[in-house]
C-alpha cells in the first residue's frame, strides 16, 4: 500500500505559510500566486476561495482583481518554498523511511511496513500536525503510487461548490480529517467518473479522445486496452493504464537530513522582535519533526544573526537535558533574544540543532534529578541577563587559606548524595558573616582594640582575643594578602570577629 501527501497550491501555501501562523491564510481569504509583479504577471495558482470569486488560472492581475478586489496576491519566493519542502518531508518521515519526492508539494510514501490498522491513524495525525504548522494537505491510500495520488487529488477539491449549484457558498468550510483523506478501496468505482484531465494527456491526445465523445476514464476504460493501442499508439496505451490506476513501481527515495539546519536571508532587514520569532519557531518546528523521525533530540543550539553591517552575533546554547520537544527549544531562543540589542539590524538568521541519541539513564539510590532542567535553565538564563554570568551558579570554597574564598560554579543537573560527616566534628559557635565586610573604626589601648564604631553597632569592648595573623599567595602581586584578627565581646553583648588588613578595620561578621 501506498500514501500520498498533497500540498494543493504548493507555491502558494508556502508564501503564505511565511506570513501567517495558521492555514486561515490559505483556505479563506482569496490568493492568487503571480509569476512577478508587474501587472503582465499571469496567475500560477489560486486557492478556492480566489477560484469561487472567479479568478482563473492564467488571468493577470488588473483581470484577477477586477474579479475579486480583495484577492490577496503574492510573488513566488524560493526561501519559503524550500522550507515547506523540508517541512512536509519531515512530517512525511515520521510516518515512513520510504519516502519519494513525487512532484512540488507531493510525496509519496510506502506503507507496506505499517500495519494496516495503523495506516488511517497516522494519515489522520500528520495531516493535523501539518494543519497545525501552517500547511493544508489532502492525503490518499491506495494499492498503486498512482492511484493514491489521484485520491489524495480528488480531496484537494472536496470543499468546492457543485458546478450545478451556483447559489452554493464559496467560503470553505472547516475541513475535518475524515474530509482530506480518501482510502480507495473499490477501485473501479472511484476511477469511473475522474476526468480524463487527471491523468494528464498530451495535447493532440486529448482533442482526439475529446472528439470520439470520451471524458472520463471510465469512457476511456470501456474500450479495449488493444484498441485504443492499435489507434493512439503507446501514448494511447500509457494513458489507457493510468486511467486504471498505474501499477506498483519503486520509489525513488528522499535521504533523510543528515544535518539539522534552517536558514535564511530576509530581503528587507529586521528590526523588531516579533518577525524573528515567528521565522525561528517556523524552524524550530521543523527541525524538531526531523530529529522526532529520525530518532535524536537536540543536546545544542548554535544560533547566528547576521547583521546589516555584515557583522556576527553567535551564541550556542547547551541544553541542560537533550529534548526534541518544540516549545523548550524556543524558550531558550526566545529568553536570549528578549534581552539582546544589536547595533543594526538582522540582515539573516541561521539555526542548527546537535543531535544526538536520547539519554536513558536510572539515578542513584540518593541520587535526585531535576524536576523541571529546562524551567530552571530558563529561568537562571533570566538572572543572568539581570545581574550578570559572573554572579550566577554555586558557590564552592576555593582550595586556599584566605577566608571566606568562594568561586562559583556551573549549577549540575543531578543533585550529588550529602558528602560524608568529618572524621572530627566541628566544634565552636557558628559565625554569620557580613558580606560585604562592615568598614569599622576602634580605639585602641596599648596596642589592643578597646571601643568599636559601625553603621550597625558601637560600643565597649569588654573582653578580646587575639591577634592571629595569616598571609597567603605571596607570590601573586595582584592576589597577595594579609591579614590580622580578634574575636572581640561588647559590654552591651554580642561577639564578633574583627580584622584588619592594609585597607583598614572591618568587622567581618557575629558569631551565634
Amino acid at each position: 500500500m501506498f500514501v500520498v501527501l498533497h500540498l494543493p497550491g504548493f507555491a502558494l501555501q508556502a508564501v503564505l505559510r511565511a506570513e501567517s501562523a495558521t492555514t486561515h491564510a490559505y483556505r479563506e481569504r482569496p490568493a492568487a500566486l503571480f509569476s512577478g509583479t508587474t501587472k503582465k504577471s499571469l496567475a500560477l495558482a489560486v486557492n478556492e476561495s480566489a477560484r469561487a470569486a472567479g479568478v482563473e488560472l492564467g488571468m493577470s492581475a488588473p483581470q484577477a482583481v477586477a474579479r475579486c478586489p480583495a484577492l490577496l496576491i503574492r510573488a513566488p519566493v524560493a526561501d519559503a518554498e524550500a522550507e515547506a519542502r523540508a517541512l512536509l518531508h519531515a512530517v512525511a518521515f515520521t510516518i515512513s523511511p520510504h519516502v519519494e519526492a513525487t512532484a512540488a508539494g507531493v510525496v509519496t510514501l510506502d506503507v507496506h511496513g505499517l500495519a494496516p490498522a495503523a495506516r488511517e491513524p497516522a494519515c489522520h495525525a500528520v495531516l493535523a500536525r501539518l494543519a497545525l504548522l501552517g500547511l493544508f494537505a489532502t492525503a490518499g491510500i491506495a494499492r498503486t503510487p498512482l492511484l493514491a495520488l489521484y485520491a489524495a487529488q480528488s480531496r484537494a477539491g472536496f470543499n468546492r461548490p457543485p458546478a450545478e449549484s451556483p447559489t452554493a457558498s464559496a467560503t470553505p468550510e472547516t475541513p475535518s480529517p475524515s474530509s482530506t483523506l480518501r482510502v480507495v478501496t473499490d477501485e473501479p468505482s472511484f476511477l469511473a467518473p475522474l476526468p480524463l484531465d487527471t491523468a494528464e494527456p498530451a495535447p493532440e491526445l486529448a482533442r482526439v479522445l475529446h472528439a470520439w465523445g470520451l471524458r472520463t476514464f471510465g469512457d476511456l476504460t470501456a474500450l479495449s486496452r488493444d484498441d485504443i493501442g492499435r489507434r493512439l499508439g503507446a501514448a494511447g496505451t500509457a494513458l489507457w493504464d493510468r486511467a486504471r490506476g498505474g501499477e506498483t513501481r519503486p520509489l525513488h527515495l528522499v535521504a533523510p537530513p543528515r544535518e539539522f539546519v534552517a536558514a535564511q536571508e530576509f530581503e528587507e532587514p529586521m528590526e523588531t522582535l516579533e518577525p524573528l520569532l515567528f521565522i525561528l519557531r517556523r524552524f524550530i518546528d521543523r527541525l524538531t519533526l526531523e530529529l522526532e523521525a529520525a530518532h535524536f533530540v537536540a543536546v545544542e543550539l548554535d544560533l547566528a544573526l547576521t547583521l546589516e553591517d555584515e557583522s556576527v552575533h553567535q551564541r550556542s546554547f547547551r541544553l541542560p537535558e537533550p529534548t526534541h520537544d518544540a516549545a523548550i527549544l524556543f524558550r531558550t531562543l526566545h529568553t536570549h533574544l528578549e534581552s539582546l540589542r544589536t547595533a543594526s539590524a538582522i540582515a539573516a538568521v541561521r539555526l542548527r540543532l546537535a543531535p544526538a541519541r536520547p539519554l536513558v539513564r536510572q539515578h542513584g539510590l540518593f541520587e535526585t534529578g531535576l524536576r523541571d532542567p529546562h524551567g530552571f535553565a530558563e529561568t537562571l538564563a533570566r538572572v543572568v541577563a539581570l545581574v550578570g554570568s559572573d554572579r550566577v551558579g554555586t558557590p564552592q570554597l576555593e582550595d586556599t587559606h584566605r577566608p571566606d574564598a568562594v568561586k562559583l560554579a556551573p549549577t549540575l543537573a543531578v543533585v550529588p548524595p550529602p558528602a560524608p560527616p568529618p572524621l572530627q566534628p566541628l566544634l565552636g559557635r557558628p559565625l554569620r558573616r557580613f558580606r560585604p565586610p562592615l568598614p569599622a573604626r576602634f580605639e585602641m589601648s596599648e596596642g589592643q582594640p578597646s571601643f568599636l564604631w559601625t553603621e550597625r553597632m558601637h560600643g565597649t569592648i569588654a573582653e578580646q582575643r587575639g591577634p592571629w595573623f595569616s598571609s597567603g599567595d605571596w607570590w601573586q602581586s595582584d592576589r597577595a594578602w594579609a591579614r590580622a584578627e580578634w574575636d572581640v565581646a561588647l559590654a552591651e553583648g554580642g561577639v564578633y570577629r574583627i580584622f584588619r588588613t592594609n585597607d583598614g578595620w572591618f568587622v567581618e561578621g557575629e558569631y551565634d
